[in-house]
């Protein structure tokens, strides 16, 4: 159980992190960063302590924005897959064969992409014919 609580607290933490880091503030916040580190350069003789503060820090920060960001990604992209599946099954047209599609391989994919493609064009196809016969039909 604890396990699990810990998974939680990270991935509300994470969820959090990626909406701050978004935010515009957090944008204007690092640009004053990098300006206040620049315009401190001739105080301390741009020495390579003042260039390794820049570095660490922002290494250090970027690692772990990786991190934070991919878990904040990954669980949205699940709650969106779940919600697709729920459509595509709820639409009795629809083919409940895509509904794990994230589980195919890349080639497989591609395959069925082509194949979805062909039929928007068709379907593209069949608009634009029935399209000119209206406006035929319209005009005479």
């Amino acid at each position: 159980m604890s396990n699990l609580n810990g998974r939680v607290r990270f991935s509300r933490l994470a969820r959090g992190a990626a909406r701050v880091a978004g935010h515009p503030g957090a944008f204007l916040m690092a640009g004053l960063t990098i300006l206040t580190w620049g315009v401190t350069g001739p105080l301390f003789q741009y020495s390579d302590t003042w260039q390794l503060v820049i570095n660490t820090s922002t290494t250090v920060i970027t690692f772990m924005m990786v991190f934070l960001i991919q878990n904040s990604q990954n669980h949205d992209m699940l709650a969106i897959q779940v919600k697709l599946d729920e459509l595509v099954r709820a639409i009795h047209a629809a083919q409940n064969s895509v509904l794990d599609l994230e589980e195919l391989e890349q080639e497989e994919l591609e395959l069925l992409l082509q194949k979805y493609q062909k039929l928007g064009s068709e379907a593209r196809k069949k608009t634009k014919l029935d399209d000119t016969a209206a406006q035929f039909n319209s005009e005479g």
